[in-house]
């Protein structure tokens, strides 16, 4: 466990003990055992992606401009890729 993770179990210790409630609850044993678990593997769930979905991120990944900070990138991704679905509607 990580210093950040094991700083956030011991506060949501500290709050529930402030408050009088039990700490050893459900909630916390589920947020320990998310921290645990490593994260997905992105590349396993883009195998699942249709070739029709591959080619529409494409396409929206070719209207973001490489100099654009990421946010805004990412931004103008999104968009593209709410464009290209609404046209797949349409056909």
């Amino acid at each position: 466990m990580t210093p950040e993770q094991n700083a956030e179990v011991m506060h949501y210790i500290k709050v529930r003990t402030q408050r009088g409630l039990p700490w050893d609850t459900p909630e916390l044993e589920a947020m320990i055992r998310d921290m645990m678990l490593p994260p997905e593997d992105e590349a396993a769930d883009s195998d699942f992606l249709s070739d029709e979905a591959r080619a529409v991120a494409e396409r929206a990944m070719s209207s973001v401009e490489d100099e654009m900070d990421p946010i805004e990138a990412r931004e103008e991704w999104r968009a593209a890729m709410e464009a290209e679905n609404m046209k797949g509607l349409r056909r």
